[in-house]
C-alpha cells in the first residue's frame, strides 16, 4: 500500500507530545479510587466517528455513526447512524437539517433482543457561536420530530457550552481545544423536563482533515424511554474534508458530540 495515499490525515511530524497530553486526559476520566473492586462498573463507552464534506464556505454536509455501551466496552445497547446538511448563514451561525435512526437494546449484554426502541428522527438546528476573549460561546438549539415504537414524540434541546482552542497555531488553526458544555431535554408532554446531558472533552486536531477526541460524558434521566446509562467515556473521530482540500483552515470551532 502507498504510505502517501493517506498522508493528509497525519501530521509530517509526530507529535509526541500531543499523544501524552491525550494520554493524561484518559487516565484522568479513568482515574477511581484504588481500593474500588470494580473501577469502571459504572461506566460506559460512548463511540463516535463523523465525516464531513465542505462543499464550499456556505454549504456543507455530515454523516456520523455511535455505538455505546453501558459498561466499559462491554454490554452494548445502542447504536445510532444519521447524516444531514448545514449552511453557514454568517461566521457565527449555522443552520443544519438532519435525520437518523436510532437503535436500543435490552441492558444486560451486548445488543439484547427485543429491541426497547427503534427510532426514526428527523431534526433541524440552530447553532450559535460567539467569540468571548480566548474563548468561544456556543448555544445549539435543536428540536427533534420522533418517530418511536411507542407513537410520535417531539423534543427540544439546548446545549451551551465554551470552548478553549490552544496551542501554536499553524495552517489556519490550533490543535488543541478543552470543552465543557451542558445540554437540557424538553418534551411538550408532562413533565416536560426530560433529560440532563454533562460534556468534558479534550481535542486534539491533527491535521486539517483529522481530529481526535477523548471525554468525559454523563447525563440524569428524569423519563428513560429511549436509552439508559449515566457515565460514558466518549472517543470520537472527526474527518473533515473540502471540495478544494488545499483551503485555508477554519479558525472557528464547535464543540463535538451529540
Amino acid at each position: 500500500m502507498n504510505k502517501t495515499a493517506y498522508s493528509f490525515l497525519i501530521p509530517k511530524r509526530h507529535n509526541h507530545l500531543c499523544l501524552k497530553k491525550m494520554a493524561v486526559v484518559l487516565c484522568i476520566i479513568l482515574y477511581k479510587p484504588a481500593n474500588s473492586q470494580e473501577p469502571y462498573n459504572n461506566l460506559g463507552s460512548w463511540n463516535i466517528i463523523n465525516l464531513k464534506y465542505n462543499y464550499d464556505k456556505k454549504w456543507s454536509f455530515f454523516a456520523e455513526a455511535q455505538l455505546r455501551s453501558l459498561k466499559f466496552y462491554d454490554d452494548f445497547h445502542y447504536y445510532e447512524y444519521k447524516g444531514g446538511i448545514t449552511y453557514n448563514a454568517s461566521q457565527h451561525l449555522r443552520i443544519s437539517l438532519g435525520a437518523g435512526d436510532y437503535n436500543t437494546y435490552r441492558a444486560g449484554g451486548n445488543f439484547v433482543t427485543p429491541k426497547i426502541n427503534d427510532e426514526f428522527r428527523i431534526w433541524p438546528q440552530l447553532q450559535l457561536t460567539q467569540p468571548l476573549g480566548s474563548f468561544l460561546v456556543e448555544q445549539r438549539l435543536r428540536a427533534e420530530f420522533r418517530f418511536t415504537d411507542f407513537g410520535y414524540r417531539n423534543r427540544f434541546r439546548y446545549r451551551l457550552g465554551i470552548m478553549l482552542p490552544f496551542g501554536k497555531e499553524k495552517n489556519g488553526f490550533k490543535p488543541f481545544m478543552v470543552s465543557i458544555s451542558d445540554e437540557l431535554f424538553f418534551t411538550n408532554r408532562e413533565p416536560y423536563f426530560e433529560r440532563n446531558r454533562f460534556q468534558l472533552a479534550f481535542n486534539y486536531k491533527i491535521s486539517k482533515v483529522t481530529t481526535l477526541q477523548a471525554g468525559y460524558l454523563h447525563q440524569f434521566d428524569y423519563r428513560i424511554n429511549d436509552e439508559t446509562g449515566t457515565d460514558f467515556l466518549q472517543i470520537g473521530l472527526y474527518l473533515e474534508f473540502s471540495r478544494l482540500m488545499n483551503g485555508s483552515g477554519k479558525k472557528d470551532r464547535e464543540i463535538m458530540g451529540d
